[in-house]
């Protein structure tokens, strides 16, 4: 199967959303885009219940991909459209179809007027599980909240894209996830903001006596960290413009008051073989249901 852009289809709003920023992402990177449509099982007793005959049923199931495949060619003609249709769990069934997805996009209801995600069992599951990238997706999400406004101070798609925000740890960056941010910032032509949250000295929260420039000292070394971490990067992709923001306090409040400005949030999720399951991670976690952007989570070693 070639390399696609996935999205998980169900016919909501916040579905809908996230298969229109897939369709522009699939034209960022040149691939098809698969929609994927997972009916599951109805529980008993429902599931004998005579409330639909068969062919209404069958049409019905087939409207909602077909319906939003025609909309999307027609509004997105250079993009290759193609749908599957499944019957089954959807986290399994969107486990298993995302194999070979270059990632898989999700659409996610915003949380009214604070903004950010509210995921549902079946979000929250594919999130800490997929071993490809999973991009998020508020229901009303537009292109144009990507791009900067226009000269009028107007929304419009055909300004330059808003930076893409990296959330990173310099204490264990990990190259899956910085490659995944800087291609993110190329494909779009604009900057790429790299934000890192670091704890200030122990006076601050345990009343030690403050030496002066303490925190200065450890402001300075923290960015000089960040600075040594990105400087191959730099290095690889010279037409991305960097911009590096280190400051003491939790990485998650930097990140999602960055995210007021991004075109995309990337952060990371550690994979971790654990006996009582997989984890989304605490600062990831926290950007998931605050964020204003869409959030790509990349999982890596």
């Amino acid at each position: 199967m070639s390399r696609t852009v996935t999205v998980g289809l169900d016919g909501s709003p916040e579905s809908l959303a996230a298969a229109e920023w897939a369709a522009r992402e699939a034209g960022l990177r040149g691939v098809p885009l698969r929609l994927v449509n997972v009916w599951e099982p109805v529980p008993e007793p429902m599931g004998r219940a005579p409330l639909l005959g068969a062919d209404v049923e069958h049409e019905w199931r087939d409207a909602v991909p077909r319906k939003a495949a025609d909309g999307i060619r027609g509004r997105h003609p250079g993009v290759e459209v193609v749908v599957g249709q499944f019957f089954g769990a959807a986290t399994e069934v969107l486990s298993e179809e995302t194999k070979d997805a270059e990632l898989l996009v999700l659409g996610s209801r915003g949380l009214g007027g604070i903004g950010g995600f509210l995921l549902g069992s079946v979000g929250q599951s594919v999130v800490a599980h997929s071993e490809v990238p999973v991009v998020l997706v508020r229901a009303g999400e537009q292109a144009t909240d990507e791009h900067l406004r226009g000269p009028a101070g107007d929304p419009s798609a055909d300004t330059p894209y808003r930076p893409v925000v990296l959330g990173l740890d310099t204490d264990s960056p990990d190259d899956t996830l910085i490659g995944f941010a800087f291609d993110a910032a190329a494909r779009r032509d604009t900057a790429l903001k790299v934000v890192h949250g670091w704890s200030p000295p122990p006076h601050f929260a345990r009343g030690i006596p403050e030496r002066p420039g303490l925190e200065a000292e450890r402001g300075a070394w923290e960015a000089v960290a960040l600075t040594d971490v990105l400087r191959p990067w730099r290095q690889k992709q010279p037409s991305v413009e960097v911009v590096e923001d280190s400051r003491p306090g939790k990485p998650a409040h930097h990140l999602v008051d960055a995210s007021r400005e991004a075109s995309l949030v990337v952060v990371g999720r550690r994979v971790r073989r654990s006996p009582i399951g997989a984890h989304i991670g605490p600062v990831t976690h926290a950007v998931l249901h605050h964020a204003t952007a869409p959030v790509a989570v990349v999982a890596h070693g």
